[in-house]
């Protein structure tokens, strides 16, 4: 009898099919990560710096020395200027290329070619703006000398593309594109994106404050748009000991016990930057996430004589405050040919030392801020002219073409008067025809005095450097080996006929056009004060009955006042004791508010237990802006309400815009102080009721925890920093970046923080021994994320430590980690 055949059911037979189709898909998918993963690490690899050993170079004449040192600083030493420049532009393209690639794509409007449509609009602003152009005049303006300098520098950025054709960092590999050659023309458009950052955007306040005028009327706006303060400190200012706290003027009697109440959830941070803002190098904050995520920029510089330190010589210290990046916006470099010995920070893009010292003399900038813009009404005719006082005249018309990835190219004409490109589109809501005076557009010359500064050997020849530097214009501090400290304010200020350029004026006339600049002798300057202190943070530094208007949106002066009043104890100052002035938070004015706040509601009959616990928590505070505190946070959210119970009824719906106006923590305490009637709101009856109001609102609020004291500032004031690339990666977010921490101090604290914004660098030169010289950046020299370089020095800079930087022959060989020859080829 035969054995019965059994057949498999098409149920089993379909599953094993489906389980090998399974285990092959998994098998590719398993091949191809792996491939990925070794095709990865090995495009990582060949993407990292060399330090060691030998490279053959085409375009040097003579052997170069790279040492670098534990943090990755190069002290690059040359035989000729050229060949130095040449290898700091190779350097600096090692660590730095993609984002120096950036810089010049968001300068001339280059943005969307690579990363798509939705960065037109930038790069149409920028086309506007003409600083492509710009630059091309300034090279043509060059000196022979400066210009081959600077190509030289070009061509070792250039030699290091050409070197990595195949080997490039993995933001171009993954974004698949190649950068085109470096040009003296892209080092300058570095540069005029560090100036457009720091002196361009002011039409918008007189745009805002012209508003204003229609609304308010001139007293009034005149009050909101202060430009001067009593805390004001000009250098060379002598005025009262500022040992001294401010005056409160409040009426003396007992305060009452303090009462017993509960207090408020976490309020949210600043909103997560947005793809577009961190892939534009200098892009605007991002947009109305509160008022914690937005400060503007500014910095601090100060030197003090050998009469107020241990040494008995000056120190100077500086921390440039901008809006911070993943890379860094400056590299640390030491340049060294013969006697040219130069060390600090770098611009990625651009030869020589911005900021720093050599063997004789060291300076640190802060911004002046200086009205460099002004806005003319220009009227046009159907034919396409616009009227000057001579007639009617054809103004220039140039086609901008902005080549845009995956879509088809943006086409537009950009419209220049006599005054400048007519930005009518970068306006909202504006149908006049505005055109755009700058400083820039009228300077003949480059004006980058650099390679002066970085050989200066005194205050003369120093002086003298900067004599030609248009813009941005600097608040200069300066110190030399020989016991001098020194100040001048450097820039091009337009001189106009009439007016100060704080409001749109017509452009059909003459009676608003700039005669000139206001001479370099004129500007303010100062030499060895009897003081032997000498402190800028971009407040006001015309002293009353200058000649010269010099900006019509100075700083609020708070941070300036506190400088002064830190290096104004009697003591003999260290480096330490600069570095701890530098990480300074407390915040005079918070404080003076919240001692406002606490006694609008102890005379308050109907406050509530709430704002009566509010008050206990700010009472007696004194304006420390630390992380684990509750009454930094009570005293913000409410002067922040305040702004918005003032502003409102006068300015409607738009009332965050006159936030941004510098000088409103100035108004805002006037009208405090002042208790001025016309800005009380028609529903109070008084400025208790008021201020109370403002505690009662902020406190009320649904997110505040239910317990006051659990509020702390560092749960709502936080810094998070992030790759513009690599944090759009899931998988390599936490490493590229620190990720969220919690942030002490404000804006109106020395160390001026937010979220993504803060001290670019902190620096202090010391005189008496270069080498005990002291420079932290926030992050690290790389911008290679996968570099040891990346983010060393976070930890340092968030925590108020820092790093000295070598500069004799003795403490550079005894810091050397690596050694790199670059030898001609």
């Amino acid at each position: 009898m035969a054995t019965p055949t059994v057949s498999a059911s098409p149920r089993s037979s379909n599953a094993r099919i489906a389980l090998r189709v399974v285990a092959f898909l998994l098998i590719v998918a398993l091949t191809v990560f792996l491939g990925f993963d070794f095709w990865f690490y090995h495009a990582v690899r060949c993407a990292m710096p060399r330090v060691d050993g030998t490279v053959k170079l085409a375009g040097l004449s003579q052997p170069v020395t790279v040492r670098r040192d534990t943090l990755g600083v190069p002290t690059i030493t040359a035989v000729t200027l050229n060949d130095l420049f040449f290898a700091q532009g190779y350097v600096i393209a090692q660590e730095r290329l993609w984002q120096m690639d950036m810089t010049r794509r968001y300068a001339s409007g280059d943005l969307a070619e690579i990363l798509g449509p939705d960065f037109v609009a930038i790069d149409r602003e920028q086309r506007i703006l003409g600083l492509r152009r710009v630059a091309e005049k300034a090279v043509a303006a060059m000196d022979p000398v400066q210009r081959a300098q600077f190509q030289a520098y070009a061509n070792g950025v250039n030699a290091y593309i050409a070197e990595h054709s195949k080997t490039l960092p993995m933001e171009f590999r993954l974004m698949t594109y190649a950068p085109h050659i470096w040009t003296v023309e892209d080092s300058l458009l570095a540069g005029l994106a560090m100036t457009e950052l720091l002196n361009h955007g002011y039409y918008r306040e007189i745009l805002l404050k012209e508003k204003a005028l229609a609304k308010l009327g001139p007293a009034m706006t005149a009050e909101l748009f202060v430009n001067s303060s009593w805390r004001d400190h000009p250098p060379g200012a002598e005025g009262k000991s500022l040992a001294d706290e401010p005056p409160l003027d409040l009426p003396e009697e007992e305060e009452p016990a303090p009462s017993k109440g509960v207090k408020p959830a976490p309020v949210k941070s600043s909103t997560r930057p947005t793809l577009h803002s961190l892939l534009t190098p200098f892009a605007a904050p991002p947009g109305d996430a509160g008022p914690e995520a937005w400060f503007p920029v500014g910095s601090n510089d100060w030197v003090v004589s050998g009469a107020h330190t241990l040494t008995g010589k000056p120190l100077l210290s500086n921390d440039m405050h901008l809006e911070l990046r993943l890379p860094n916006n400056w590299y640390e470099a030491h340049l060294v040919c013969g006697d040219f010995d130069v060390a600090g920070v770098t611009l990625p893009g651009i030869p020589y030392v911005v900021v720093g010292h050599n063997r004789y003399v060291a300076w640190g900038f802060t911004n002046v801020g200086p009205a460099v813009e002004d806005v003319f009404i220009e009227k046009f005719n159907e034919n396409g002219e616009y009227l000057t006082p001579q007639g009617w005249v054809q103004p220039e018309r140039r086609q901008e073409i902005i080549r845009v990835k995956g879509k088809p190219e943006v086409k537009f004409d950009v419209v220049v008067t006599r005054h400048g490109p007519i930005i009518t589109s970068l306006a909202p809501d504006e149908t006049r025809q505005l055109a755009l005076q700058w400083s820039i557009y009228k300077l003949d010359t480059p004006g980058i005095p650099f390679f002066q500064v970085d050989r200066a050997k005194n205050w003369d020849e120093f002086r003298a450097a900067f004599s030609k530097f248009g813009a941005p214009g600097q608040n200069v501090v300066y110190a030399d080996v020989d016991g001098h400290i020194g100040y001048q304010a450097t820039g091009f200020v337009p001189i106009r006929a009439s007016g100060d350029g704080s409001v749109p004026v017509p452009g059909d006339t003459d009676a608003y056009e700039w005669s000139g600049f206001i001479p370099y002798d004129e500007m303010p300057r100062l030499f060895d004060p009897p003081s032997g202190i000498i402190a800028t943070a971009n407040g006001r530094i015309s002293a009353d009955g200058y000649p010269h208007p010099i900006s019509i949106e100075w700083d609020s002066p708070y941070r300036t006042e506190r400088i002064y009043k830190l290096l104004s104890k009697p003591k003999k100052y260290t480096s330490a004791d600069m570095l701890e002035i530098q990480t300074d938070v407390v915040s005079d004015l918070d404080r003076f508010c919240a001692q406002r706040f606490v006694y609008a509601i102890d005379h308050t009959p109907k406050a509530s237990a709430r704002a009566r616990s509010a008050a206990d928590i700010m009472r007696g505070w004194d304006g420390n802006m630390a992380i684990d505190s509750a009454a930094p946070t009570i005293a913000f959210y409410s002067r922040d309400k305040l702004n918005e119970l003032l502003l409102r009824p006068k300015l409607g719906d738009n009332w965050r815009a006159y936030t941004r106006w510098f000088m409103t923590p100035v108004w805002l305490e006037n009208v405090i102080s002042r208790q001025s009637p016309q800005w009380l709101p028609s529903n109070y009856a008084n400025y208790d009721e008021l201020l109370t109001s403002a505690v009662e609102a902020r406190v009320s609020d649904s997110q505040v925890p239910s317990s006051l004291d659990r509020w702390k500032w560092g749960q709502v004031h936080r810094i998070d920093l992030k790759h513009p690339f690599w944090s759009n990666f899931p998988i390599l977010k936490r490493a590229a970046g620190p990720g969220p921490h919690p942030l002490s101090g404000d804006s109106l604290t020395v160390k001026a923080a937010g979220a993504r914004f803060g001290p670019s660098e902190r620096y202090t030169a010391d005189p008496s021994n270069w080498d005990n010289t002291t420079l932290n950046l926030p992050n690290g020299q790389s911008g290679n994320l996968f570099d040891e370089h990346y983010d060393d020095q976070w930890d340092a800079y968030y925590n108020g430590r820092t790093f000295k930087l070598p500069f004799s022959e003795q403490a550079v060989e005894a810091a050397k980690q690596h050694r790199l020859m670059l030898v001609p080829q």
